[in-house]
């Protein structure tokens, strides 16, 4: 069953990033497509190294689910982390996601060479 969650909110401190005054449409789908359970999703501004809160909350991302993250009105800044934790523990990090001219992230994973890796849309 798929199950989507929605209206996530991400809260930023307006200090994290400095940009122009406009405001970016950083909100983004996060599309689970590794093959495991992700249990913990952390966006954080790339000018911080606070990873802020987990996203998920209590919720988990199965594979081939889907979670709509928006951000708290006001966050600046296009270039974003994201840090994902498995329900194994085992973590991943991408840096500088440029979420300005993102409105999809998908996770993908190769077991056979052992890498993930994000797809941006």
């Amino acid at each position: 069953m798929r199950k989507l969650l929605s209206m996530l909110t991400l809260v930023c401190a307006p200090l994290l990033a400095a940009t122009p005054a406009h405001a970016e449409n950083l909100d983004f789908s996060l599309v689970n497509k590794t093959g495991y359970v992700i249990s913990e999703v952390y966006v954080s501004s790339a000018s911080t190294n606070d990873w802020e809160e987990d996203v998920m909350g209590t919720e988990v991302l199965g594979n081939s689910e889907s979670v709509d993250i928006e951000f708290e009105k006001g966050s600046k800044g296009c270039k974003w982390d994201m840090k994902v934790v498995y329900d194994d523990g085992e973590e991943a990090v991408w840096e500088n996601l440029n979420l300005c001219s993102t409105s999809k992230v998908s996770l993908r994973y190769d077991r056979k060479k052992g890498s993930t890796w994000a797809e941006l849309k």
